[in-house]
């Protein structure tokens, strides 16, 4: 019996329907009331705020406490916004980061159904195009790599890295073939033809492990600040070359991360030993509209918080390179590019200058490239909103100035916005480079209840082009940078309990 009864209560805890059902039966006075509200405002969409002022609305503070930390309530307040269609009112719900789950409830008939996501989206959308639509063009815009791992679990939602590290790791754990990858990647990384890591004297993994311990072993014998030139000649015998440290400590270091990883791989010695390997020289960062200069431009339109947010970026970014750099004992000058728009008649600023050297850097610049139509290059300032027409060849054009600049591809391509996302994508794609998004600022949430009613703001802001460009850029980056965990899955703290 108490198995049974466990199995009772597990079962409502990951059924919305079921909660609101057995709410429906305890309590179908105030529950008729809530949504009855709901219904005579009429057909329309509420955000979770309305939600609760009208359940605080229909229901006396007195019954209100009767019904609190119930499952009736934990719905309503776990509800991120309700569709209101006669006599049907559909709840998108929450109920904890990363998870969302659907319900329509019949107000006439008191019954409740589940909905799938394509089935909420389509009765959500009754709003605006009305219920007599034969075909709908329905896209999955899920992550375009397949087969790629993705994590299941919310907690693993802001934790790319080490999920990926403890996938990794698991499957070199159960299948050593499964290291040659990483055997063939450290024989062929280079930088503009100067071999790193491993030469061609290192064919196998046994011999990977034999060169290691005789490194291992003559590293030892060395006081600890040895610098790097005194033992490269005994490590290129080995089949070692730049790149495993700058003295002998950190060298040692590195050689033990991998040995320790080639017998018993484990998430964090993976994750350590991947960020000693020198990878990352030259970044791209993309941030075509606006005045984007240094000076004399902050109130301009289309030019502010983001500005200055990648100023402190890149100089930030600088001195983590320069310093990894030296650490790994590499002689390379690494550069950062800011991408952005050249505005010939940007009178009183820079913002006409080709390059433009960003103050309190050493080898980050402002590399501007117009926009260009048949009719020759753009001249004056355009809304972000008005941009979308220029980002194909506006794409083809930096992808010359950034070769021609860097005399190499990019390790790194860093979107910002909606428009720099879609270059980044765009980029990264013809260059098979890694592509970063920094998911900030999106139009979306600065317009409510935007993505249904995107046709009302189509001639001015063009959301159709931007929104459906944000889910792009989204599910082709390799990694997305966002400063809070509330904007991927949600607020924390809301949970159902047993």
């Amino acid at each position: 019996m108490g198995e049974a009864a466990g199995d009772r209560v597990l079962s409502r805890l990951h059924s919305v329907r079921e909660r609101i059902g057995d709410s429906l039966s305890a309590h179908p006075n105030e529950l008729v009331a809530v949504f009855t509200r709901l219904v005579n405002l009429g057909n329309g969409m509420l955000q979770s705020h309305q939600i609760i002022a009208e359940y605080n609305t229909a229901i006396p503070e007195a019954e209100r406490e009767k019904l609190k930390d119930g499952a009736f309530e934990d719905v309503l307040r776990a509800a991120q916004e309700a569709i209101v269609i006669s006599p049907w009112v559909a709840l998108a719900i929450r109920p904890r980061p990363g998870v969302w789950e659907y319900v329509r409830v019949n107000v006439s008939e008191l019954a409740v159904e589940e909905l799938s996501v394509p089935e909420y989206l389509q009765f959500k959308e009754q709003l605006v195009e009305g219920s007599n639509k034969d075909f709908v063009l329905e896209l999955d815009f899920e992550p375009f790599n397949a087969s790629f791992p993705r994590p299941s679990l919310s907690k693993s939602i802001g934790n790319g890295v080490q999920f990926l590290n403890r996938h990794l790791s698991s499957k070199l754990f159960h299948d050593k073939e499964s290291m040659y990858p990483l055997l063939n990647f450290l024989r062929a990384h280079n930088y503009k033809g100067m071999t790193m890591m491993l030469n061609d004297r290192i064919r196998s993994l046994s011999a990977l492990q034999g060169a290691l311990r005789k490194a291992e072993e003559h590293l030892s014998g060395l006081p600890a600040d040895t610098p790097y030139s005194d033992f490269h000649h005994r490590f290129q015998e080995l089949g070692l070359e730049k790149g495993w440290g700058d003295c002998a400590k950190r060298a040692q270091e590195t050689l033990h991360l991998l040995l320790d990883l080639l017998e018993a791989p484990d998430p964090s010695t993976l994750e350590k030993f991947l960020g000693t390997i020198p990878m990352v020289f030259n970044v791209v960062i993309l941030s075509p509209h606006g005045y984007f200069a240094q000076a004399n431009v902050l109130g301009y339109p289309d030019t502010g918080g983001q500005v200055v947010y990648i100023l402190d970026q890149v100089r930030a970014m600088e001195n983590e390179m320069l310093l990894r750099i030296k650490q790994q004992g590499l002689d390379i000058t690494p550069r950062i590019l800011i991408v952005t728009r050249l505005l010939p008649d940007a009178t009183g600023t820079t913002c006409g200058q080709r390059l433009e050297k960003v103050l309190g850097t050493e080898h980050t610049h402002i590399l501007r490239v117009p926009f260009r139509t048949e009719s020759g290059i753009v001249r004056k300032w355009i809304s972000r909103f008005e941009v979308w027409p220029y980002l194909e060849t506006f794409t083809e054009d930096v992808a010359h100035e950034i070769s021609g600049e860097l005399q190499a591809n990019p390790d790194l391509i860093i979107g910002n916005y909606s428009d720099g996302n879609l270059v980044a994508c765009l980029l990264a794609h013809k260059m098979g480079v890694t592509h970063c998004t920094i998911a900030h600022a999106l139009e979306k949430t600065k317009y409510p209840n935007s993505d249904l009613y995107w046709k009302k703001f189509e001639d001015h802001y063009h959301f159709s082009c931007q929104f459906t460009t944000d889910l792009i850029a989204m599910n082709h980056a390799d990694f997305i940078i966002t400063s809070t965990f509330q904007e991927i899955a949600g607020k924390q703290g809301h949970r159902w309990t047993v």
